[in-house]
C-alpha cells in the first residue's frame, strides 16, 4: 500500500505503484489535463514518474509558479532542438528556466544570430512542438555522458559532468534531442502554443570574464497565444517605463566612462530627489526614535575580516587599499554593519539603556561584472538606508513589529499597495555558506516567523535565501505592470554581536550579548528609485516631485508677475519654477509634460490683472483661473492623499 499526502494534508492510499499523473487523474479528470508538473517530497519530478514509496505530491498548473518554471525550462530544450538544427555544429551548455521566460547559452562557432533570425527560430520552435513529443527522463553513467560530448566536442557539458558523480546524472528525451538535465518538464512539447525569441546577448561561460564569451538566446512561451499577446504589450509599456529612459528624460542621474561602470552620477533634480527621499525617512526615523550616524567610505581589513564580509566578498570585490605603511590594508565597505558595530561598542552600556538604534544613509562598494551591471537597479556603488537595532532578548520581539510598521509606512506612502513578504532562512543542507552556531539561527528565524504572523503579514518561508550572517524578511513589492520586486528587508543577527564582542551590563550586573536587528526599508536608493521611476512611470507622489509646479510666460512683458507668483508658491512651500525661454506656449507645455511636472502655471495679460493663475494639470486637465490660496489647497490636498501619517 502507497500513501500520497496532498498540500490540504488528505491521504490517498493505493494498492500499487502508481505514476503522478494517475494521482491526479485520480483527484479530478478535469484538473489532471491541466497538470504539468510536479514535486514529490520536495524533489521536482515529471508527470510521469512512477510513485512507489509514501511521500508528499504537489501538484502545479500553469498557474503555479513551479509549473511556468517547469514550463519554460521545457520550451528551452525545444529552443536547443531548434538550434542544433539551424546552425549544426552549435554547442549547448546551459539553458535555465528564469523569471517570464528562459535562455539558452551556447556556441555558435563562426556563425551568430541576430533579430532577423528570430522568426526563423520561433518557426522551428513551434513545428517542433506541434508533433507533441513526450519529455522522457533516462539516468545515464558517467561514462556513457563523457563518450558522448567528447564525440560531439561539447567542452561545456564534459566540464559540467565531470563535477558531477556516477548514479546522479539523467537526459532529458524529446523528438530526436537528448539534453543533460536535472528533470522538471511538462508532459509533452504539444503544450507549448506561443513563443517568441526576446533578444540575444553576450554571456560568459560560467559568469568568468576569463571564460569564452557565449551566446545567450532569451525567449518566452505560452500555452495560450492570447498570453503571449498580452505578455507582449506589456513588455512594450516596460520599455516606455525603463528607469534608464526616463532617468535621462527626467535629468535625473547619468554615468561617465571616464568616472567608472556602476558608478551612477546624481544630477541636481536627481540629487533633490534623493535628498527628499531621504529627509521623509530621517523624519520617521526620528519619531521611532533612531539616532544618525556617519561613518567613513573605507576601513581597516582586519574589521571585515571580524565581521565575516572580507570572506564573503573579498576575493571577487574590490582589492585591498594599500598605504605607504607596511602591511596596513583598507577596504572600500561593502556593508555599513561593521562600522555601527564599532560606534556601538564605544562606550558600556546597561539595560536600561537598550535598544540603541543608529542610522546612516551609508554609501557601500562591491564589484559587480560589467556584464551584470543595469542601470541604477546594479551598480557598483550605492547608498543603504541602513540602521542596526541593539536590543536586549525581551525587546526583540517588539522592535521587530516596529521596524516592520515602519517599512509599510514607507510603500504606502510611495504608492507600493501591492506586496508580499518572504521568511528568508538558512538551507540546512549547506551549514558551510553561513556563520555562527545552530542555535542562535534558530532563534532568530522563529523570532522573524512569529512577527510576520502577528503583523498578519502575506508571507512564505523560502529556505537557503538567508543571509549568511542571519535570517531575514524580505517584502516582494508589485509594481504597476504586475513585475515583483524585492524591496526592504529586516535580519535578525545573533553573531555580529559574538563576532565584535558587543556587550551589555543586565539586571544581574552580570555582561550580556545584544540582539542586533538590521534594516534598510528602501534597501539601496539607486534601486528604489529605479524601480519608483518604472512603477509610476516617472509621476512621482506630489510630494516627492522635486518640482511640483511650471510658470509658463505667455510673454517676456509678464515675467514680473511671474517671479511673484513664484516667490507666493514659495511661501506656501510649492517647488516651483518659471520657464521664460523664448519659444510658444505649445513648446513650453510640451516640455512640462515630458519632464511630469505636475502642474503648468500659465501667466499673461488676464491673470496679472485679476492675480490669478491658469492651471493646467499634467495630463491635460485644465483646471482655469484660481487664486495662489486655492492653488496651495490643491497641493496640500494631493499630498495628503499619499503621504500617510506615521
Amino acid at each position: 500500500m502507497i500513501h500520497i499526502t496532498l498540500p490540504d494534508g488528505s491521504i490517498r492510499s493505493y494498492e500499487e505503484q502508481l505514476t503522478v499523473m494517475d494521482v491526479a487523474k485520480d483527484i479530478s479528470e478535469g484538473f489532471a489535463r491541466n497538470v504539468i508538473s510536479a514535486s514529490f517530497n520536495n524533489h521536482v519530478v515529471e508527470t510521469s514518474t512512477v510513485l512507489n514509496t509514501d511521500g508528499k505530491l504537489v501538484l502545479y498548473t500553469w498557474r503555479d509558479s513551479e509549473g511556468k518554471k517547469a514550463f519554460w525550462h521545457s520550451s528551452s530544450h525545444v529552443l536547443a532542438q531548434a538550434l542544433e538544427e539551424l546552425y549544426p555544429g552549435v554547442k549547448l551548455s546551459i539553458g535555465p528556466a528564469i523569471e517570464n521566460g528562459f535562455y539558452y547559452d551556447v556556441d555558435l562557432g563562426d556563425d551568430s544570430i541576430s533579430d532577423k533570425d528570430f522568426k526563423r527560430i520561433e518557426d522551428k520552435m513551434l513545428e517542433i512542438a506541434r508533433d507533441k513529443h513526450d519529455f522522457t527522463m533516462k539516468s545515464v553513467s558517467k561514462m556513457e555522458a563523457l563518450k558522448k560530448y567528447k564525440d560531439e566536442g561539447n567542452q561545456y557539458k564534459i566540464e559540467l559532468i565531470e563535477n558531477l558523480t556516477d548514479g546522479e546524472i539523467t537526459f532529458c528525451d524529446h523528438s530526436t534531442f537528448s539534453d543533460l538535465c536535472r528533470g522538471g518538464h511538462i508532459p509533452n512539447t504539444g503544450i507549448i502554443k506561443a513563443v517568441k525569441i526576446l533578444s540575444v546577448a553576450g554571456a560568459y561561460w560560467r559568469g568568468d570574464e576569463n571564460n569564452k564569451q557565449l551566446t545567450r538566446v532569451y525567449g518566452t512561451s505560452f500555452p495560450k497565444q492570447k498570453e503571449l499577446k498580452e505578455y507582449l504589450a506589456l513588455l512594450e509599456e516596460a520599455k516606455k517605463r525603463d528607469h534608464r529612459k526616463l532617468g535621462k528624460q527626467l535629468e535625473l542621474f547619468t554615468f561617465s566612462k571616464k568616472v567608472g561602470q556602476g558608478l551612477p552620477l546624481w544630477l541636481p533634480n536627481g540629487a533633490a530627489l534623493r535628498s527628499r527621499l531621504e529627509d521623509f525617512l530621517k523624519k520617521a526615523q526620528l519619531k521611532a526614535g533612531y539616532e544618525m550616524v556617519v561613518t567613513p567610505h573605507i576601513g581597516q581589513k582586519e574589521l571585515y575580516v571580524t565581521s565575516g564580509h572580507y570572506e564573503k566578498y573579498g576575493e571577487d570585490s574590490f582589492q585591498a587599499i594599500n598605504t605607504p605603511k607596511e602591511d596596513e590594508e583598507f577596504l572600500l565597505k561593502p556593508m555599513n554593519c561593521p562600522h555601527h558595530c564599532e560606534i556601538y561598542n564605544a562606550k558600556p552600556y546597561s539595560y536600561k539603556e537598550l535598544p540603541k538604534r543608529y542610522a546612516e544613509f551609508g554609501t557601500v562598494y562591491r564589484y559587480e561584472q560589467s556584464g551584470e551591471l543595469h542601470g541604477l537597479t546594479r551598480v557598483r556603488g550605492f547608498t543603504q538606508d541602513d540602521a542596526h537595532i541593539f536590543c536586549r532578548p525581551d525587546q526583540l520581539d517588539q522592535e521587530f513589529k516596529n521596524v516592520i510598521d515602519l517599512v509599510l509606512y514607507v510603500f504606502r506612502s510611495l504608492g507600493f499597495e501591492n506586496f508580499t513578504a518572504q521568511v528568508s532562512v538558512r538551507d540546512s543542507d549547506t551549514p558551510e555558506k553561513y556563520i555562527g552556531p545552530v542555535e542562535n539561527w534558530e532563534k532568530a528565524e522563529q523570532a522573524i516567523i512569529n512577527a510576520a504572523e502577528s503583523k498578519g503579514l502575506d508571507f512564505v518561508v523560502e529556505s537557503g535565501e538567508a543571509a549568511f550572517y542571519g535570517p531575514k524578511l524580505d517584502f516582494m513589492v508589485k509594481d504597476a505592470l504586475g513585475r515583483s520586486w524585492q524591496l526592504g528587508t529586516i535580519q535578525v543577527d545573533y553573531n555580529l554581536p559574538e563576532r565584535f564582542d558587543l556587550t551589555y551590563k543586565g539586571s544581574d550586573n552580570e555582561l550580556h550579548r545584544p540582539i542586533m536587528i538590521h534594516r534598510a526599508p528602501f534597501g539601496s536608493l539607486e534601486r528604489f528609485v529605479a524601480i519608483l521611476l518604472e512603477h509610476t512611470g516617472g509621476n512621482f507622489p506630489l510630494w516627492l516631485m522635486p518640482e511640483q509646479a511650471v510658470i509658463l510666460t505667455i510673454s517676456e512683458k509678464y515675467e514680473k508677475y511671474a517671479e511673484k507668483v513664484l516667490n507666493l508658491l514659495e511661501n506656501n512651500e510649492i517647488r516651483g519654477l518659471i520657464d521664460n525661454r523664448n519659444e510658444t506656449m505649445g513648446k513650453k507645455i510640451r516640455d512640462a509634460e515630458m519632464k511630469k511636472i505636475p502642474f503648468m502655471i500659465i501667466v499673461g495679460e488676464q491673470e496679472e490683472q485679476t492675480e490669478t493663475l491658469s492651471v493646467r494639470q499634467h495630463g491635460g486637465e485644465n483646471l482655469g483661473a484660481i487664486k495662489i490660496d486655492e492653488f496651495s489647497t490643491i497641493i496640500e490636498q494631493e499630498i495628503k492623499k499619499t503621504l500617510k501619517e506615521f
